[in-house]
C-alpha cells in the first residue's frame, strides 16, 4: 500500500523518484557505473568483466538479463564520459543506507577481482570509493575477503 502512495506522490515523468528527488533507474545507473569504472580503471575491460557487472545488477538490483545488459551499456557510457567518481556517489550517499553501501563495496570488489587480480589503480580507486561512501578500511576489508573467498 505505502509502495503505490509514494510511487503516486514521487511520479515524475513516467519515473518513481524518491524524496531526494533521484528515480530508482538513475541510483541504478549511478551504482552500475561505479562497477563499470572499476573494470575500466586498469585499462583492460573484457567480457568476464562484463558479465560480472550483469550478473551483479541482476543478483542486487533485481533486473532482468536485458536489463541488465542495457543498464551496463548506459553505465559505460557515463563512467567513460566521467571526470571523476563523484557525480556517481552524490546520489547513492543520499539514498543508500550504510548496509547498502558496505554491499556495494563488495560488488566493486568482485568487479575488481573479475580478472583475477588487483592491479594498483583499481586498489586506489576502491580506497577512494570507500572514504566517500563512509566505508571504513575495516568494512571494505571484509567485503574484499568475502569476494576472494567466494572466487577460491
Amino acid at each position: 500500500m505505502w509502495g503505490k502512495v509514494k510511487s503516486f506522490l514521487f511520479e515524475r515523468e513516467g519515473r518513481a523518484e524518491n524524496e531526494s528527488g533521484h528515480s530508482s533507474e538513475e541510483l541504478h545507473i549511478a551504482a552500475c557505473a561505479l562497477l563499470a569504472e572499476a573494470a575500466l580503471i586498469d585499462g583492460s575491460y573484457d567480457e568476464e568483466e562484463a558479465a560480472r557487472i550483469v550478473d551483479l545488477a541482476q543478483r542486487h538490483l533485481g533486473l532482468d538479463a536485458e536489463s541488465a545488459h542495457n543498464l551496463l551499456e548506459e553505465a559505460l557510457k557515463r563512467a567513460r564520459q566521467a571526470v571523476d567518481v563523484h557525480a556517481f556517489i552524490s546520489p547513492l550517499m543520499k539514498n543508500f543506507d550504510h548496509q547498502q553501501r558496505v554491499i556495494l563495496v563488495e560488488m566493486l570488489w568482485d568487479v575488481v577481482y573479475a580478472d583475477g587480480e588487483l592491479h594498483d589503480y583499481e586498489a586506489n580507486l576502491m580506497r577512494r570509493v570507500a572514504g566517500l561512501l563512509h566505508i571504513s578500511d575495516q568494512e571494505s576489508g571484509a567485503a574484499r575477503k568475502r569476494v576472494l573467498e567466494r572466487t577460491e
